[in-house]
């Protein structure tokens, strides 16, 4: 199915969706999975840019369908008067509006929130941007990791006394469109209970900023400058990655797990020595430490038996993966993290599950990514009663597009 017409925790609330490529289409997907009816406005002609990312096979994007499966597409020339027309009466007749243009481009777009507020008092608003409306930096143009650079997260990634690096993944993107959600949904919550529609303001940076569990306020309080450290954490030891015989192991232990290590590893007595009983002393000794568990954990037969060893004495532990491995572990794949979905054209392929649960609710509906444009018709027609004669007319006149491959 192309809309959700499933019961859940959204069911009754419609979005209008002027999101493209990730942070906005992460919140409106789980909009969606939580049953809301979300109506993708692309804009003319190409719609969402990232319809032309890959994967890409026969002209389908496993980009655009992994973020956008059970929306339904309308697209739209917001440039003619008669497409600006048209979104106004969609506006009109929704719960939520959200985009993540750059600031400014709304409002050039004739669908800022003066403009949507006028038009639509209850609706909630939400523009997402990679610096937010308003400060010093936002005019700039940015993207996830542009955002990571200026929240001092990119600094804090790496070997001590080579390059900061890159996460290979969106952490950016798919924060910053959970951190809407959640307030679009209190927002919705908030005018359920009588309260106006509102205006929300989501940036990456604030998202991204909120990451900092410990080096914001160490700074504050201590003056001290935190520094990558790469394979070890430098506030909590041991904390790191460890080279096993074929792969990284990553181990962990506060204060309430040493002891279990330190029988795990055969040295029950550094339980209670002073030098190593609490965090603090054993972060002053990381390198002896670390030294020492490098040892222990190389001359064990494989990473598996490290794993079972520390497993056994309740440490927490865990293989570095990598993705081939991750997709088909027994527990992502039972508990639906990894989740198997079938296509039109891309035939069978996996993507990352719903991650919020609710009992006695559906989890994974069967839901399928819409074509460009593909539901013009149907959207015009059941939200604004046009007829056919109508919608021919916009496509004819260039106001709707489709494209039925993509």
């Amino acid at each position: 199915m192309s809309d959700a017409t499933f019961r859940h925790i959204l069911t009754g609330f419609t979005v209008l969706d002027f999101t493209q490529v990730l942070s906005g289409p992460t919140a409106t997907r789980l909009m969606v999975e939580m049953g809301a009816e979300v109506i993708k406005v692309e804009l003319a002609p190409k719609g969402d840019p990232s319809r032309a990312l890959p994967v890409l096979r026969g002209g389908r994007s496993a980009y655009y369908v992994q973020q956008n499966r059970g929306k339904q597409s309308v697209c739209i020339d917001l440039k003619k008067p008669a497409g600006r027309e048209l979104v106004h009466e969609l506006i009109a007749r929704a719960d939520v509006v959200i985009e993540n243009f750059s600031p400014g481009a709304a409002e050039r777009l004739g669908i800022g929130w003066q403009g949507v507020h006028a038009t639509n008092p209850r609706a909630v608003m939400c523009s997402i941007s990679a610096f937010g409306q308003e400060g010093p930096l936002a005019a700039l143009p940015g993207f996830d990791y542009i955002a990571q650079a200026y929240a001092g997260v990119t600094a804090m990634i790496g070997e001590p006394d080579g390059a900061p690096a890159l996460p290979m993944l969106a952490l950016g993107d798919v924060s910053t469109g959970v951190h809407a959600a959640c307030a679009i949904g209190y927002a919705l919550l908030d005018r359920e209970r009588g309260g106006p529609g509102r205006y929300i303001d989501i940036a990456m940076l604030d998202a991204y900023f909120q990451c900092h569990e410990i080096n914001v306020q160490m700074h504050s309080l201590t003056g001290q400058v935190p520094a990558r450290s790469g394979h070890h954490h430098y506030a909590v030891c041991p904390l790191g990655l460890f080279k096993a015989r074929e792969r990284h192991i990553c181990i962990m232990a506060l204060d309430a797990q040493w002891p279990a290590l330190a029988r795990a590893i055969g040295r029950p007595e550094l339980a209670t020595d002073p030098g190593y009983a609490s965090n603090a002393a054993r972060v002053a000794r990381s390198g002896e430490l670390i030294a020492l568990l490098d040892a222990w954990v190389a001359a064990q037969p494989s990473g598996d038996a490290v794993v079972r060893t520390l497993g056994a004495h309740h440490v927490p532990c865990a293989p570095v993966l990598s993705i081939d491995e991750v997709v088909n572990t027994p527990h992502m794949r039972e508990r639906g993290t990894a989740h198997r979905i079938s296509d039109g054209k891309l035939g069978e392929l996996t993507i990352p599950g719903m991650p919020l649960r609710f009992s006695d609710l559906p989890l994974h509906p069967p839901l399928e990514a819409a074509f460009l444009g593909q539901h013009n018709a149907e959207v015009l027609s059941a939200k604004l009663g046009y007829s056919e004669q109508q919608v021919r007319r916009l496509e004819a006149d260039g106001v709707l597009h489709a494209n039925s491959d993509t």
